[in-house]
């Protein structure tokens, strides 16, 4: 394994915080699969890129301007459209009744409380629960079981 020192880097970057983003970013060069410009001798990337630097191999002004197109904030073209791309047959609208849950979520169908359809009653069996007695009911209190006695005392 070759070994590397930042003094041999400095004496082609001006200061060690710009040697750190120049390595960082050849380093995420040859991740995404730049050739290599020294022999790797069994180092990660980041060996790598440093020894380029060192001695010259890759050129700091090329870095630096790659370095700062890539932390560049301005918004590509494809992802404008890729955010602008309206999903087609989405059904939602016609889903949504307009019902909102009390955490404010718009309620489905599917979330919906499912409601039974209502049963009438035939004039026959309105009859025969006509006829049915009622159960007597009493006015008295109900009476606790020995259980519930025994649990009250303690």
């Amino acid at each position: 394994m070759a070994r590397i020192t930042i003094e041999d880097c400095l004496d082609k970057v001006d200061s060690q915080y710009d040697l750190v983003l120049l390595a960082k970013e050849r380093t995420a060069q040859l991740n995404s699969g730049a050739e290599m410009l020294v022999k790797q001798d069994n180092d990660k990337n980041t060996v790598v890129a440093l020894r380029e630097i060192a001695e010259g191999k890759i050129s700091v002004k090329d870095l630096k301007s790659n370095a700062i197109l890539r932390l560049r904030k301005e918004p590509d073209e494809t992802a404008g459209e890729e955010e602008q791309e309206e999903v087609v047959n989405d059904d939602f609208e016609s889903q949504y009744k307009g019902e909102v849950s009390k955490s404010g979520v718009a309620i489905l169908p599917s979330k919906r409380a499912r409601k039974l359809p209502v049963q009438s009653i035939t004039t026959e069996e309105k009859k025969e629960l006509a006829k049915k007695p009622e159960e007597p009911t009493s006015d008295k209190p109900l009476e606790l079981t020995e259980e519930a006695q025994e649990e009250e005392k303690k």
